[in-house]
This record gives C-alpha cells, structure tokens and sequence, in this order.
C-alpha cells in the first residue's frame, strides 16, 4: 500500500473509531440507572493503544471526565500490572486522585484482545448517585467521610465477576441496585466497544492497533505544535474569585505561551479548603487543557497527542492540587471555574477569542427524602434519593450571545422536570428561563433559571445545595456587564446557604434562581433590533432595556404592543 493509500485508509479508521467509542458512549446512556448518566449524559467512553494512551473519545460526555480519564489508564495498567492482565478482565476504581477526582465516579477500564494478543483498552466513567458517607455534598472534613473507597482492583478476573466486591458495595451505599446497576452498564458499554474495535480490524485486516495509533497521535500532535506555534510568544495573569464554602477563593493563573507547548500554573492559587470543595491536580488539569483547546485548537480531535502540549502545574496544597486525605466530593465547583480563570489570562494574549464568564460550576442539588417526622406519615411514604443536573447561563462571546441554562464548560445537559420527579417522590413546582440575568454587552450574557422544589405530601427532605456565585457573580468581558448572582432560600422567607446539607420540613418549598452569564462588550453597541428581540422574548425587561440599552420607552411600547396582539416579528 503506497503512503497516500495508506493515510486514507487510516483517516477512515480514525473516524471509525470515533465512532466505535460514541457507540459505547450511547450504549451506557441507554443503560445506565443513575438519572445524571441517562438523562445529563454525566460520562466519558474511550479507546486507549497498549501504551495507556488515549486514540479517541466519544463526542457524549463531560471534559472533566474525558480529560481526567486520559490520565487514569496508565494508572490502571501500573496498578495491575501487565502481566496480571487478561483476557475476560475488567478493572474498577474510583479512586479521585487516579481516577476523575472525586469518590462519585467509578471508571471501569477493559483490556481488549484480538486474537488473544491485547491490542488496546476501553474506559468508560459515570457519576453515580450514592456512594455512601455523608452523601454527594461539601460537607466532609476529610475523603474517609464521603463515601466508599474502590481501589484500583479487578472486577472481573477472566470474565469471574468478583462477588465479594458487589456484597461490600451494595453494603455501604444508600442506593445498591441503581449502583450495581451502573456498574454493569460501565462493564457492558465497554464489551461493546470491544466488539465494534474487532469487527474493525476483522474488515482492515488488522492485527494490531499500532499503525493506526502512531498516525492518530503523531498527525494529532503535528497540528496542535502548528496552531500554537502561531501564537505570540507571550506570558500574563489570571485572577478569579468565587464564593468558596465559609470564605471566598481565590484562583490565580500564570500562562505561559511558548513555541511548543503552552505552560498553566496555578501558583497563588487560594490553600486547600477545610471543606469538600477542593479539587485534585487530575481535574484541574481536565478543564485548564479543555479550555486551551477550545480557544486555540477545537477542531483536533481529543486524544492524548493533541492535549499533551498544553501542561499544567500547580503547588501541592493548594485548592486545585489537594492531596490525599483532602475532602474532594465537590470538586467540580473549582474545577469547573478553571476555564473562566484561564481565559482571564488568555484573553490579554489573544483578545477577541474567549467568552466571557460564565455560571461556571453546574446548579447541582441532591435530596434526600424520607416519611415526614413531625407527624404520621402515610404508608406509602419512602426515603429516596434523588439528584438533578441544572445550570445557569454561560458567558457571552466575541460575536455571539451566551446561551441560555448551558453547561460550560461541563457540557452536561439540564435533566428533564419529569425524569426528575420519576426518580423518587419530589415535585418541582417551577422550572423556567429567568429574565434580566443574563449580564448587559453588545453579546448578552446566556440567561440562568428559576426553580421551585418541594417534596410530595408526607415527606420532608435534606437538600444538599452545590452553587456559586451568590456572592461573585460573573464579570463581563471589553465593557460587558455581570450576570445576575445565584439565590436561595424557602419559599417562607428563610434564607439559606448556597453549599452544604439543609433541612426543609414538611410542606416547605426551596426556591432558587440560577446565575446568567455575563456580557461581552459595551452595551450601548448592541443592535437595537436584538435589544427589541429579547424584550420580546421576555429575556429582558422593560426596565433593562431602558436602562441598560437606551431603548427609547416609544419604542419598548411598541415591542410590547406587538407581543401583546401577536403581531411581533422576530
């Protein structure tokens, strides 16, 4: 086969397997218990050489667990050592500082044989609900409270399930069948996978993967060094602060633009924090890199060629490299604010190329039902578990509004009202875009949300809240303004805290409302057609478009006359 022969050929095996690993991916999603995996796609699938290095990664998924997962594989065959590799093995662990940084996340990893020669790994990671301790929340002093530790171990040895590790799991969380569940549906999509890489190499009459994997990695690495060689040859500072647990946090970020590699270190950065908010180097590295890329090469496909140039440090003992005992259950409050802290310090370097800041960390809450206490409960009342995946408004961009109720950077979906309620017996009264929150700028920053959750009749409830930015809303970028900052509290007026483990009786309610992202660019240059639109929407008010825009008050009536009878054309 002649060279040019050759390199279309393996062009069209790169985007096969891409293709095997989304398969894997949506393979989980439709078999997954958990409702954060099914209906928030909260998971990761790829394809890794004999070497541990990562070839592909399955479009579905999160960049926190992607980008964590490209480190964990070494990791794996380290710990289990070659030679105790076999066919019909699975591997498991959730171990944060070797897997994706916290104990919610079980990574199962497969070896996969061709022939009875091993040719490769499949991994795949998903959040579960419940992994025992003090629940999913910030609560804990240290990593031995928050749950179940899984080390580095082998699930299946030569296709034995090892039944000793199911009766120890199921024995310490709260939820044992949804995570049994999960578990073999993290065993199944990586099977899958498997069989799709064999049928592959059964049709390019392949016996191994290394030709394949030096043409994915080298012409990965080939067009990462060239965009970052097109950079200027510069340093600068990032700085962010955000809300924290019982003080705020400071992110501090010194980049580094150099004609192979761009350098990321969090020096300065605040200390670990007595909370479970700290956020292990493994996760940090995730977003800081995710970010890079998306700024500077999006279109190379993720593998651990084209993320490797982008390096990332920083000091041990500091809140983005917290070290084992470190309490980390939510870790992605910090990590998912790296981006924005990063792009701080880029955005001096190339302007006119990150978005503003965003919500950021996702408007996670979990609750923990169970049969009312001040009275009788009825007899159909029962303890349950139940979390849901929302999100604020992310930043606006240079050329672009920001989008509304939008992960980013964690790219996670919004779980639907109904998946919700159908997971145990809560009842969520509101849900919907909330208006003005979205920061002034010539691009509007993306809307958050309004949300009202309460329990069904003969229930109470613990709710474990996981926000930011009640107190450090997002800033605008070149001239934008801030986004609207998070609130909560209970619809009887008690004020609450924005993280921790709160209680809320029988026949209260909490109310929330999501943070916007902010704006880009002066709000006096925003068109004055766009300004009409969002009122009409009902994205802004009357009163924002006055204000923040200059929108004449002739022709704010005009909009809402037209809306009013229909008459508004978009």
């Amino acid at each position: 086969m002649d060279r040019d022969a050759s390199n279309v050929a393996y062009q069209v095996m790169w985007n096969r397997l891409i293709s095997v690993v989304e398969e894997q991916a949506q393979a989980l999603v439709r078999t997954a218990f958990s409702t954060s995996v099914r209906e928030a796609g909260d998971l990761s699938a790829g394809v890794y050489d004999t070497h541990g290095n990562m070839l592909a990664q399955a479009v579905t998924g999160t960049p926190g667990h992607v980008n964590a997962m490209a480190d964990a594989v070494h990791h794996f065959i380290r710990r289990i050592g070659r030679q105790n590799i076999v066919e019909g093995d699975i591997y498991i662990t959730n171990d944060p500082w070797e897997g994706t940084g916290h104990l919610h996340d079980i990574t199962m990893v497969t070896p996969s044989f061709y022939r009875g020669l091993l040719v490769g790994f499949f991994a795949c990671t998903a959040h579960i609900v419940d992994i025992g301790g003090r629940g999913f929340g910030a609560d804990a002093a240290s990593i031995y409270e928050e749950g179940l530790y899984i080390p580095i171990m082998k699930f299946a040895f030569a296709g034995e399930v090892d039944e000793t590790l199911l009766r120890i799991i199921r024995g310490n969380v709260r939820e044992p069948d949804q995570l049994i569940g999960d578990v073999y549906a993290l065993a199944t999509c990586n099977e899958i996978g498997h069989r799709r890489l064999t049928g592959m190499m059964d049709e390019f009459g392949l016996t191994d993967l290394d030709g394949i994997a030096g043409f994915i990695l080298e012409n990965s690495r080939r067009a990462t060094l060239e965009r970052i060689a097109e950079l200027p040859r510069e340093r600068s500072r990032g700085k962010m602060t955000i809300d924290g647990f019982a003080t705020p946090i400071t992110l501090c970020v010194n980049l580094t633009i150099e004609a192979d590699r761009i350098l990321t270190d969090f020096t300065g950065s605040s200390a670990v924090d007595k909370k479970g908010i700290n956020c292990p180097l493994v996760y940090t590295k995730a977003y800081a890199c995710y970010a890079l890329k998306c700024a500077v090469a999006p279109d190379i496909p993720n593998n651990a060629a084209s993320l490797a140039p982008f390096e990332v440090t920083a000091p041990e003992g500091t809140i983005v490299n917290a070290l084992h005992p470190a309490p980390v259950a939510l870790r992605h409050i910090i990590g998912h604010f790296v981006p924005d802290a990063v792009y701080d310090a880029l955005d001096k370097i190339l302007p006119g190329v990150v978005p503003a800041e965003g919500a950021g960390c996702l408007c996670n809450f979990q609750v923990s039902l169970r049969p009312r206490t001040d009275a009788p409960a009825p007899a159909d009342a029962v303890r349950s578990e139940v979390l849901t995946f929302n999100s604020g408004g992310s930043g606006a961009r240079p050329a672009h509004d920001g989008l509304n109720a939008t992960a980013f950077p964690s790219g996670v979906m919004t779980m639907p009202v109904e998946a919700t309620e159908h997971a145990g017996p809560v009842i969520i009264w509101r849900k919907e875009l909330r208006p003005d929150s979205g920061g002034a700028g010539k691009q509007r920053g993306g809307l958050g949300q309004h949300m009202e959750v309460g329990a069904r009749e003969g229930h109470e409830f613990d709710i474990q809240a996981m926000f930011d930015r009640v107190d450090h809303p997002a800033r605008g970028r070149r001239g934008g303004g801030q986004g609207a900052p998070t609130t909560i509290g209970q619809d009887d007026g008690t004020p609450m805290r924005g993280k921790g483990k709160q209680f809320v009786a029988h026949g209260r309610r909490v109310v929330m409302a999501f943070p916007g992202g902010a704006g880009y660019g002066p709000p006096a240059e925003r068109a004055a057609e766009k300004v009409r639109r969002d009122l009409a929407y009902g994205y802004i008010s009357a009163e924002t478009a006055a204000r923040d825009y200059g929108l004449p008050q002739a022709e704010i009536d005009a909009v809402l006359q037209a809306v009013r009878f229909g008459d508004f054309d978009a």
